[in-house]
């Protein structure tokens, strides 16, 4: 297993106790010098916020760890595809790399519909590697909204 399968194996993690609640299965990880310094996952449905995607309660643990907005040399380890918000949150916090399991082609915003993390017209663009771990995030997200749809 190589580094970038290990970080994402945590985000998985994060991402099923999001499931376990009810959430979409959507975990995050924040990785500075080979570290994890934040883990989160999607709370949207239990903190009755939109804001509560994993990618922002991430960032914001990270910059209370780091003391600084900026996380300039971390690297964020997703299991979807961020959507806009939180791709424009990604921008902002300057982060340089983002690694993500699943693309998400109805709402993904780091290639899929747009891709906010590499526009020129920003002052910051982030590397994207994807595909880490696909099936696994993959049927993890198709598995739970099998089960939702079941339960009508």
């Amino acid at each position: 297993m190589n580094e970038n399968e290990k970080f994402m194996k945590e985000a998985i993690k994060q991402a099923k106790k999001a499931a376990a609640i009810g959430d979409v299965p959507i975990g995050c990880v924040i990785v500075l010098d080979g570290k994890i310094i934040a883990r989160a996952y999607n709370q949207r449905n239990k903190r009755k916020t939109t804001l509560a995607h994993a990618e922002l309660l991430a960032i914001e643990k990270a910059s209370k760890k780091t003391g600084d907005w900026r996380l300039e040399e971390c690297t964020m380890y997703i299991t979807l595809e961020p959507c806009q918000m939180c791709a424009g949150a990604i921008v902002q916090a300057r982060i340089p790399k983002v690694v993500i399991g699943a693309m998400n082609p109805k709402a993904g915003c780091a290639g899929s519909i747009l891709n906010i993390l590499q526009r020129e017209e920003f002052n910051h663009q982030a590397e994207i590697e994807s595909g880490v771990l696909r099936e696994e995030c993959s049927h993890m997200m198709s598995d739970f909204f099998r089960e939702l749809r079941k339960k009508g």
